[in-house]
Formats: structure tokens, C-alpha cells, sequence
């Protein structure tokens, strides 16, 4: 039997162009030889591990070992070093021509917010993939990007919506990082005032320039609202990520009164990663009409559990409100294992639905459909 779910499996997902609802750039020249800096492109970790011990002897390393290894034609499964020790054998520019073009991807969907040092150009990204490129706007960086031209803090306010207006002229989404810059524990249901504007934007200002990081928390809501007044697709990060953020201020059952202030704006809000909140999300997304919920990060890092976490998604959230992602980021295995480890995990998670009866194969064809594609189609107007 399981030999015949796995068949289903493949041939739900195999050949179906995938939407990369949210990932990033990587640098020209990714971590290669080194297992100490590959296993930090890999995972959430940003410290070494103990002597004797790898970052990599986990779920992602274990993922990258399975759909890589093949496209850098060697053995699944073959040890890391002999990995790491090919993939320097071919060049940076092979490896990750090949890795992109095997995930498989009609659409990349990028956050070019992220900060990796020299980043390569969102065009460059898609080329490598194949796929066609569109762009997500991050909301804090726009503020940033005003604190270093020198606006003053009564202008601030203004300045802010013209330039996030300029700069989402050709985006399908903002984003907030919201997460970690404090997290969702403050009130969020309104917009703050003018005056609190005006008086926020001082404080943050004096600062010296090097310290223009935005966390002041009224300011944190001014542009998480300005986002739902620009009436674009809001996504928001949510859930775990790497330790900058506090992971229990992360959790999107926070967001409740924010998305109920929200609502009658009717701008779509996108929660990202989710994971281990990711139950949480999905009743949001079922009881928030405007609420979807993305699967990116979460599929890639917790590898072969992925079928498991992803039927956790599906318990309460709509497959219409679920989305694709592989928030590819430092490495391009992590585009390829997110869209691998997708395709093979929600294929038999639906196969084994089918099997059982609960899903009739047609319905389970274009649910594969709806979260590989058709759903960030409809909401990125792609």
C-alpha cells in the first residue's frame, strides 16, 4: 500500500509548476566547502554548534542530503562532506543554476528586504529559477530607507506613505517583521494618531544613524497600518525564525485584534512560517475571511515530518486560504528542498486521503492545484 500512495503521491504534484509565494535573494557566492557556514544557511541557528556535533545531522541536512544530492549528481543520501566537497567541485553559479531550476517554479514571489550582504538582483534569482519574478515590499525598510535621507519627524508621516506608495508601484505585497521587533503583544488595532507619529518618529530619529533599526512600537503600528491602507496583500511573519525574535511574542493567535480592526479594510493578510502556531493560523484563516495562511519555512526545516505538520495546516484552514512557499534564503537548496519536500509530503498526505475515502482523487488533483498554485495566482494577481 504504501508503494501505491507514494505513486498517487507523485503524480498529484510532480509535474505542476509551483508559485514561490515568499523567499528571498541569495549572495553571488553562497557558504560552499565550509560545514560550519553551510550549516548556518541552512538553518534557523546563528552559532556554532558543540564540538563533535553538526547543525546539518538534523531534518534540513538529512532533506538536503535526499533532493539535492541527485541534481548534483550523487547518491541520496551521501555523506555531507562528500556533498559540500562536489558542490565545490562545481562552482557556485552550476550549483545553483541547477538546484533552482529542479525546484521547479513558475513564479518567485521575493522579500529582497532580508539584508544578506550584496544580495543578487531578484531578476538574477528568477533567471537561475526559470520563473518569473514579482516583488513584496518590506514595510520597515521603508521607514529605515527615510531615517538615512534625513527626514525630519514632523515630515515623517507624509513622507512615509508617498514613499511606500513609490515604492509598491510594481510590488503584489507588503511585508511586516514585525515579529522581530518586538513581537504582537502590544495593541495593534488602530492607527496611532498624528501627534503619537510625530512624537515616535523624534525619539527613533535622535538616534545616531547606525542605530536606525525600526522598533519603536507606536512607529511599528503606524506602518503595519499604513500596509492595510495601501490595499495590497499583507503579509506578516509569524511563528519561528531565528532567535532575534521572541518565538512566544510570535504567535498569530495575538494578531486576533488586529485582524478584527482589520477586516473591513478587506486587504488580504498573509501569515508566514506560522509554525508551531501553525494551528493557531489556520483557525484564523477559517474564521478571518481575509486571512491565508503560507507553508514556507515550515515544510524545509522540519523535513520528513513535513506530511505530519502539513495535515496539522489542513485540520482547520480552508485550502483555498493555504500557500505555497519555500522562503528560500542563503542557500538554493533550500528552494529545492522546499519545493521537493512539498510536492512529496502534501502528495501523500492527499494520496493517503484518497485511499482512505475521505477525498475523491478529483477533489485531491485540484487541491494540489489550488496550494502549489492557483491560490497565490488568484491573491499576488499573477
Amino acid at each position: 500500500m504504501t508503494g501505491s500512495l507514494e505513486r498517487t503521491a507523485a503524480e498529484l504534484l510532480l509535474d505542476l509548476p509551483l508559485v514561490d509565494g515568499h523567499c528571498h535573494t541569495i549572495p553571488p557566492v553562497p557558504p560552499s566547502g565550509d560545514p560550519g557556514a553551510f550549516g548556518f544557511g541552512a538553518t534557523e541557528a546563528d552559532g556554532a554548534a558543540p564540538p563533535g556535533l553538526s547543525l546539518l545531522d538534523g531534518a534540513v541536512g538529512l532533506a538536503i542530503r535526499r533532493w539535492c544530492a541527485p541534481v548534483l549528481d550523487l547518491s541520496v543520501g551521501v555523506p555531507i562532506d562528500e556533498y559540500l566537497a562536489r558542490r565545490a567541485e562545481l562552482g557556485p553559479e552550476e550549483v545553483a543554476s541547477r538546484l533552482l531550476r529542479a525546484a521547479g517554479l513558475s513564479h518567485v514571489v521575493i522579500d529582497s528586504g532580508l539584508g544578506n550582504p550584496e544580495p543578487r538582483a531578484p531578476a538574477e534569482l528568477g533567471a537561475a529559477a526559470g520563473a518569473e519574478v514579482r516583488e513584496v515590499v518590506r514595510l520597515e525598510r521603508v521607514a529605515e530607507g527615510l531615517a538615512h535621507d534625513g527626514v525630519s519627524a514632523s515630515g515623517f508621516a507624509a513622507a512615509y506613505v508617498q514613499a511606500l506608495a513609490e515604492s509598491t508601484i510594481r510590488a503584489v505585497a507588503t511585508k511586516s517583521v514585525l515579529a522581530y521587533r518586538g513581537g504582537f503583544t502590544t495593541d495593534l488595532r488602530d492607527r496611532p494618531s498624528p501627534t503619537e507619529v510625530r512624537t515616535a518618529a523624534g525619539r527613533w530619529l535622535a538616534r545616531p544613524r547606525a542605530a536606525f533599526r525600526l522598533d519603536d512600537p507606536v512607529l511599528l503600528r503606524f506602518v503595519l497600518w499604513c500596509g492595510i491602507e495601501r490595499g495590497l496583500p499583507l503579509q506578516i511573519h509569524t511563528g519561528f525564525g531565528d532567535r532575534d525574535l521572541r518565538l512566544a511574542a510570535a504567535d498569530p493567535a495575538l494578531l486576533q485584534p488586529f485582524l478584527a480592526a482589520a477586516e473591513p479594510s478587506g486587504v488580504p493578510v498573509v501569515l508566514l512560517h506560522c509554525y508551531p502556531y501553525h494551528r493557531q493560523a489556520g483557525w484564523l484563516a477559517q474564521v478571518f475571511p481575509q486571512v491565508y495562511v503560507d507553508l514556507g519555512l515550515t515544510v524545509t526545516q522540519v523535513g520528513a515530518r513535513a506530511d505530519a505538520v502539513v495535515g496539522e495546516f489542513c485540520e482547520l484552514a480552508p485550502f483555498g486560504k493555504l500557500l505555497f512557499s519555500t522562503d528560500g534564503y542563503a542557500l538554493p537548496e533550500l528552494y529545492l528542498v522546499g519545493a521537493a519536500q512539498f510536492r512529496h509530503s502534501f502528495g501523500l498526505l492527499l494520496a493517503g486521503w484518497v485511499a482512505d475515502g475521505a477525498v475523491p482523487a478529483g477533489d485531491a488533483a485540484r487541491v494540489a492545484a489550488m496550494v502549489g498554485s492557483d491560490n497565490a495566482r488568484r491573491l499576488y494577481g499573477l
